[in-house]
């Protein structure tokens, strides 16, 4: 239902019905998501260039602590949209520009990544997080009921912000590393406080299908940056079936994570439990190993090119932990109050293998696609048992 329009367009910003049928992702929604592939796209890059130079440890930290970024700028979004979204023009304008800082953001991941300047990275933040502050103070003048919780989330966001920019001006590198970890739990801080003095009204199917999107454009981004990384080893002389092994492997592995990520629908799940921090703090986990996935392939399409500094056990392990950590984690957070114990410990136990599969580094892949498919045919089973039992 669209909202009545008052002075200069602009509608009142007051708390939406959660309990409205029907609702999904609105189009200007699924276009914000659509700008994030592209930070998504340069921190998964990053992370194959470094992974395939030998720097493990490097990667991995610095990809883990840009997705932060990533993550929570877009879940901020997400939840503030499902409980205000007015679709006005001046909600559209704040949207945009927070579009804005996400490609500033994506043109410092590299420089980040790989020298830990953050100095862009911080800046594309901050202005999307700024835009949230107006966002939030738009709904404390609009909704009464909303107030202490609107300028909680309002001002708590604006203290942190200016840190953030205080950080990478006045310390040093060692410390700017230190405090990006103290900012970051004041940042996870904030809606814990906001909450207190008022929650807000979110829709539960609409978060659980908004996280579905986000899920989908990472898988999706999996595939597409797979089949770039060996459509350029074509011409590096690689073996031509190996290859083609890896293409049919990560589209396979990409279908076999969705197929897991949505063997259930989540919308009740949320509903029932209302436990909407949970949700959707440990997305990070889910989101962060989806986006990983395709560094994984793209390094052991570098192995068989001998395009890479990295030994054989470490190659499959970047294709391994990341499938392993998602598939452990959808299962812990979203499948087990949902499948029977008996498949809920086949999945834990599938979900395993998977991360072992690290440890025969010459069949990673293929021990990956096979274990995959087993977890997607254990839940299928489970889910025809419970349908013919109820």
């Amino acid at each position: 239902m669209t909202p009545t329009r008052g002075a200069f367009g602009l509608s009142r910003m007051t708390s939406r019905d959660s309990g409205q049928p029907h609702r999904a992702a609105s189009p200007l929604e699924l276009l914000f998501d659509l700008v994030f592939v592209i930070a998504v796209s340069q921190s998964a890059g990053t992370l194959h260039e470094l992974l395939s130079a030998g720097h493990v440890g490097q990667g991995v930290l610095a990809y883990l602590m840009v997705f932060f970024a990533v993550w929570w700028a877009w879940m901020n979004f997400t939840w503030f949209a499902s409980a205000f979204d007015t679709d006005d023009w001046a909600y559209r304008v704040m949207t945009i520009v927070q579009m804005g800082g996400v490609l500033v953001l994506a043109a410092g991941v590299h420089d980040a990544m790989a020298s830990y300047d953050f100095t862009l990275v911080t800046w594309g933040y901050v202005i999307m997080r700024l835009a949230m502050v107006g966002q939030w103070l738009r709904a404390a003048a609009s909704d009464p009921h909303r107030r202490r919780t609107a300028l909680a989330f309002a001002i708590g966001i604006a203290v942190v912000q200016v840190l953030w920019v205080a950080r990478i001006y006045l310390l040093d590198v060692q410390w700017q590393f230190i405090t990006f970890f103290v900012l970051m739990a004041a940042e996870m801080v904030v809606p814990v406080i906001a909450e207190r003095q008022g929650r807000t009204a979110w829709h539960p199917h609409h978060i659980a299908d908004r996280y579905g999107c986000f899920t989908l454009i990472l898988l999706g981004e999996s595939v597409l940056s797979s089949a770039t990384g060996i459509f350029a080893a074509r011409g590096q002389g690689a073996h031509v079936l190996a290859l083609v092994g890896f293409a049919a492997a990560g589209l396979v592995i990409a279908a076999g994570m969705w197929w897991v990520y949505f063997s259930r629908t989540h919308g009740e799940l949320l509903a029932a439990t209302g436990r909407g921090f949970g949700f959707g703090y440990a997305h990070y986990v889910v989101f962060a190993a989806a986006g990983a996935v395709s560094a994984g392939i793209a390094v052991s399409v570098d192995a068989a090119a001998d395009a890479t500094a990295l030994a054989a056990p470490a190659v499959a392990a970047a294709s391994a932990v990341p499938v392993g950590v998602f598939v452990l984690a959808v299962w812990g957070m979203l499948l087990r109050p949902a499948i029977s114990r008996r498949a809920s410990v086949l999945v834990a136990v599938l979900g395993a293998a998977v991360l072992a599969a690290a440890l025969v580094p010459f069949v990673a892949v293929a021990a990956i696609v096979l274990l995959l498919a087993v977890v997607v045919v254990v839940l299928e089973v489970d889910g025809q048992r419970r349908q013919r039992a109820g």
